[in-house]
């Protein structure tokens, strides 16, 4: 386990058990994410897709 700073005010956790639960979590989460199969979406096709809903939904809000 890596270094936690566990100091409530910088970690966000009330304890040290708790900033521990959360890396583990955090760092098991990541691995899963490393060993993902399948393609990869390029970042600016990920941003065009998410704009190009925001509009509709914009555009079906507007049409009420």
């Amino acid at each position: 386990m890596g270094n936690i700073w566990t100091e409530p005010a910088v970690s966000g956790h009330d304890t040290k058990e708790e900033a521990e639960a959360y890396d583990e979590w955090f760092r098991k989460e990541v691995q899963l994410a490393l060993d993902e199969e399948g393609e990869d979406i390029p970042h600016d096709e990920v941003v065009a897709t998410l704009r190009a809903r925001a509009a509709e939904r914009r555009k079906a809000r507007n049409a009420r």
